[in-house]
């Protein structure tokens, strides 16, 4: 139930490649929503949930299991070689936030 999920896409041939510091592990429902931008996470591993979904009301899976996380910030792997690149992390924040 568990996607690794590429912070920026595999087609940035700088940004882009398939590694650890490239990916965050997210349920499906997480992944998509990151990957549409409508979540995001900054180089300080805070979460960020775009705007328009605190105007819809679809049950507890975007309450608790979305609209909840902002502003938390992600646990992280105690091995720093584990952890996801906070710059890719804050370029990738960019394109969310311009998104929305």
């Amino acid at each position: 139930m568990i996607d690794a999920a590429h912070i920026i896409a595999d087609r940035d041939e700088l940004l882009g490649q398939p590694l650890v510091t490239n990916g965050l592990p997210l349920s499906k429902v997480h992944h998509a929503a990151f990957d549409a931008n409508l979540i995001g996470i900054d180089a300080d591993y805070r979460i960020y949930v775009a705007d328009e979904l605190f105007v819809m009301n679809d049950g507890p899976m975007l309450e608790q299991g979305i609209k909840a996380k902002r502003g938390k910030t992600l646990l992280m792997p105690d091995r720093l070689i584990d952890r996801p690149d906070p710059d890719r992390l804050a370029a990738r924040s960019d394109l969310c936030r311009s998104a929305n």
